[in-house]
């Protein structure tokens, strides 16, 4: 005849009962089937940003079977408002995204903005250079400053998107030399590559753009760095400081990621502690290495809060310019 031993079926219990009182580590589980929308086309900083996170997650084991898509125009706002509208409450979406489209949301007049999205994490900045031809009469910063006090129209920055990191940073520029930021002759490309040939080619005077997209041709003799906007000098990178050359600017394009609204919490906690697990990886700290970027990585919370001081200091610039009301 069968015998229960009570004394065991007891045990089972209570271990049965004492796991469905365990919280759930979402560090420890595998995301399946995201997807990460880079709002660029292929090639670009949040292209390379995108795929640069797939492979990450994979090789931290926080996600696999992750693919990448791209969605461009209007500096990201395109694809925004797709990700906001086909995305919704999904938990198995990532989008990346940065200042400059802080930027186009103003210019664009999205109805979507970063507050339609669920903050996930800032992950990385690129410090911005100013760069002249190496046969340019303007050697140094307080050269092309001087250029600029006598006649702001007279100096033409090569540049990326309107309303972009490039043109806040020349319009930044122009406030604390004390030239109203309307006067920036900006001319704005529709990418780096284009605007490295008008630099260049000699048909603008100076070039503002992320470090990593100028400094080849520095390296290579063509062109000569005037400063960099970041804190302090980095580094292995002998340009000097905005700061110490008197402009008491420090700007960073910076990139994040974010996923879509109204998501459930235990999704959110999800894709965080996944993103969490992933800028731990030696796959990540090797391509902030390679690709030059820096570490500005902030959990959700803190992102939040950053995404809406970030949103005004933009605003401000930008009306400053004039492009935004």
């Amino acid at each position: 005849m069968f015998k229960i031993d009570r004394r065991r079926l007891f045990l089972g219990a209570t271990l049965m009962a004492a796991a469905t009182l365990l919280p759930f580590n979402p560090a420890s589980a595998e995301l399946k089937g995201l997807e990460i929308m880079a709002p660029a086309a292929p090639g670009g900083g949040w292209d390379l940003t995108a795929r640069a996170v797939q492979a990450a997650l994979k090789d931290s084991g926080a996600a696999t079977s992750t693919q990448v898509v791209n969605i461009a125009g209007a500096g990201g706002t395109i694809g925004l408002a797709q990700f906001v509208s086909s995305k919704k409450g999904k938990g198995n979406a990532l989008m990346v995204t940065g200042m400059i489209m802080q930027g186009a949301i103003l210019t664009n007049k999205s109805p979507m903005t970063l507050q339609s999205v669920t903050p996930i994490a800032r992950l990385v900045g690129e410090y911005e250079m100013l760069a002249v031809t190496s046969d340019s009469p303007i050697k140094t910063l307080a050269d092309l400053i001087e250029k600029l006090k006598a006649d702001p129209r007279s100096v033409s920055w090569a540049g990326g998107s309107v309303g972009g990191t490039d043109q806040i940073l020349a319009g930044l520029i122009g406030q604390k030399v004390g030239i109203d930021p309307k006067q920036i002759n900006y001319i704005a490309h529709s990418g780096g590559g284009e605007a490295m040939q008008s630099l260049l080619g000699g048909h603008t005077t100076v070039g503002v753009n992320g470090y990593a997209e100028l400094a080849p041709q520095v390296a290579a003799g063509k062109l000569r760095a005037l400063a960099i906007s970041s804190d302090e000098r980095l580094p292995g990178i002998d340009v000097p400081t905005l700061k110490e050359q008197g402009v008491d600017i420090s700007l960073a394009n910076w990139r994040g990621i974010v996923a879509a609204p109204d998501i459930k919490d235990s999704d959110r906690k999800a894709l965080s502690a996944a993103i969490a697990q992933m800028v731990e990886s030696p796959a990540w700290k090797k391509t902030i290495a390679t690709q030059e970027w820096t570490d500005m990585y902030q959990p959700a919370a803190e992102f939040g809060a950053f995404l809406k001081k970030d949103k005004e200091q933009v605003e401000g610039v930008l009306k400053d310019i004039g492009l935004v009301q």
